[in-house]
């Protein structure tokens, strides 16, 4: 019977990407509201300012991590295209530098070269790419894949104070946008770190301590300097 087992590793890309994503896109957006309402701004103006909030965090999200993951993946791209040539014009050196590889990692010098004799065979690059570089097809820099990531799931995360604030009509909207916004965030930091394999109270923490500064710290500024009808 086969053996199955479950890793996370190629989650890294998407799942780095959506977590930023929706962590940013909730404490950003409800840090906002809670400024601004805790100013005395009439919800009209809570709410444009939450909205170009979410627009322009979105879009700088989507741009950031399309520009960062990119120079990965350009870095990528040259170290294949190096290998390739190497392969070309010098494999002998290139098999005894793969063998060489395998002897650090504990094979005997005639099993480490007869290892790399049958993964040269196979596909030399792959092997190359994989045993010198570190280079795995599962986390791959993919440069749109993490931006709409990012983007979709800020979008997620700032959706949430938004509907609050536009259908909230009790009073006290900061403390309130205040609550849910940290409820949410320790039950996303406690999903993100279950999906990671890391503790689930430590994920929830993690995120509640930052969340709540931001969110005291925007209340306070809107308490100091606002003004009725801004």
């Amino acid at each position: 019977m086969r053996h199955a087992e479950r890793h996370r590793s190629h989650r890294i890309g998407w799942l780095r990407a959506a977590v930023l994503g929706a962590n940013d896109g909730l404490i950003s957006t409800s840090s906002l509201i809670v400024g601004v309402a805790a100013a005395d701004a009439p919800i009209r103006s809570v709410l444009l300012a939450g909205l170009a909030g979410l627009v322009a965090g979105a879009l700088s999200m989507a741009a950031g991590e399309y520009v960062s993951v990119s120079s990965q993946s350009d870095t990528e791209r040259a170290d294949t295209e190096k290998e390739r040539n190497e392969l070309k014009s010098q494999p002998a050196a290139e098999l005894q530098e793969l063998a060489g590889i395998y002897e650090q990692r504990g094979l005997s010098p005639s099993l480490a070269l007869e290892v790399a004799r049958e993964l040269t065979a196979l596909d030399p690059l792959s092997a190359h790419l994989r045993d010198e570089l570190g280079i795995f097809e599962s986390t791959r820099a993919r440069p749109l894949l993490a931006a709409l990531a990012s983007a979709g799931s800020f979008c997620v995360g700032a959706a949430a104070p938004m509907a609050v604030a536009a259908f909230w009509a009790a009073g006290n909207l900061p403390l309130v946008i205040a609550a849910t916004s940290l409820v949410l965030l320790a039950v996303l930091g406690g999903i993100s770190a279950r999906l990671g394999g890391a503790a689930i109270a430590r994920g929830a923490l993690r995120v509640l301590a930052w969340g709540a500064l931001a969110m005291a710290m925007t209340a306070g500024i809107g308490k100091l300097f606002g003004t009725v009808g801004i």
